[in-house]
């Protein structure tokens, strides 16, 4: 990880709807040491966002089926939760950094996970 800023022990939301890649984001964030919960989709994540307060970072897709999309999602949590760090990511759509709210970072699929780990520690 070329990463200037720690990883913190928070927990990573991982809301993803294609099981397989979720399956692997959560093994990737937990062999770099991270504690990770999943849902998926925006729905779920928002339930859990609700009863839990040990959420650091939300990594969402942006396409998933439900009341919201991922960007929405980040939107809401931004709005209700400031301090979560925010990192989005889709295999169509392509946004800018400056386009995730709250100084979030988006990584495209399919993406290595460096670029992950790196998006993690660097969102604020």
């Amino acid at each position: 990880m070329c990463s200037k800023r720690p990883l913190d022990a928070s927990v990573v939301l991982i809301v993803e709807d294609d099981d397989l890649v979720r399956m692997n984001a959560v093994e990737m964030l937990e062999d770099a040491g991270l504690t990770v919960t999943e849902a998926c989709n925006a729905d779920e994540a928002w339930g859990i966002l609700e009863q839990r307060t040990d959420i650091g970072v939300l990594f969402t897709d942006i396409d998933m089926p439900g009341s919201m999309c991922g960007k929405t999602l980040a939107e809401h949590v931004h709005a209700s939760w400031p301090d979560i760090r925010l990192v989005l990511t889709s295999g169509r759509h392509r946004l800018t950094d400056e386009e995730v709210p709250d100084h979030g970072l988006f990584v495209s699929k399919p993406y290595r996970f460096r670029d992950v780990l790196k998006a993690i520690a660097q969102a604020r």
